[in-house]
């Protein structure tokens, strides 16, 4: 009798990172955004000759150069730069706590105000996590997060859907953030979510200090956007939804 051989079960092979680019050109913004829903190391953005001239009034930031809203570790390459300091430090916030690599760029026209750069700020950005996601299988689809700030708190719910829709209960007592308008901050994430092809529910419950309470908003988002994209051991390749499609 020939004795039976044992083989040890081979482990499954590492998924391949979700990433991608997007550039979004128009007479209003230049934007590059590069994303990894799955952290790692990120190239710089490429060069582009139109987009990041140096006019000699806003020289395009070097991104070897450490700024306010950069952070380079083995697990995450973060480096973002709007010209809005405080939507960069959002951004930052919200790439750290979703586990995300991310570099953003953008040069827009911020001699009228801040609308234009933070709107398509937000419609790259979701243009890249949707691409970045790819088929809408084997995911979590459902997150939600509680995230709090000191004496603020906020809540977040998120279904990658492909319904968009958004809505949002921020409630600030000023009208901007340095030299970020308030307004923006519910408009931006409403134009993310379109993009993205998300539902998505944001709420301040409670805080006195808008700081607070806008980066408890955005670390709420962050940490159900890493739920909903986390892939779901044995639902590989299966789309969760019952039109069997999303």
């Amino acid at each position: 009798m020939t004795p039976s051989s044992s083989s040890t079960p081979s482990s499954p092979s590492p998924r391949p990172r979700r990433t991608a680019y997007v550039a979004r050109n128009t007479n209003e913004t230049k934007i590059q955004v590069s994303l990894s829903l799955d952290g790692g190391s990120l190239d710089l953005l490429p060069a582009d000759g139109e987009a990041f001239v140096n006019d000699g009034l806003r020289p395009p930031q070097n991104q070897t150069t450490k700024t306010h809203a950069s952070q380079i570790t083995f697990s995450q390459h973060i480096w973002i730069w709007t010209g809005v300091g405080f939507l960069d430090h959002m951004l930052h916030a919200w790439a750290k706590h979703a586990g995300w690599s991310l570099r953003v760029r953008c040069r827009g026209d911020l001699e009228i105000d801040d609308h234009h750069t933070t709107e398509d700020t937000f419609l790259a950005l979701g243009s890249a996590f949707t691409t970045a996601l790819g088929p809408r299988a084997g995911i979590a689809r459902f997150g939600h997060a509680y995230a709090p700030l000191d004496e603020a708190l906020s809540r977040a719910v998120l279904d990658i859907s492909s319904r968009p829709f958004f809505v949002g209960n921020f409630d600030f007592a000023s009208p901007m953030m340095g030299t970020l308008n308030t307004q923006m901050v519910k408009h931006g994430l409403a134009s993310w979510a379109q993009s993205a092809g998300v539902t998505l529910h944001v709420d301040v419950l409670r805080g006195e200090n808008d700081h607070h309470r806008c980066e408890s908003a955005f670390k709420a988002l962050a940490v159900a956007c890493k739920m909903a994209c986390e892939h779901v051991r044995g639902r590989e390749g299966e789309v969760v939804s019952t039109k069997g499609v999303l």
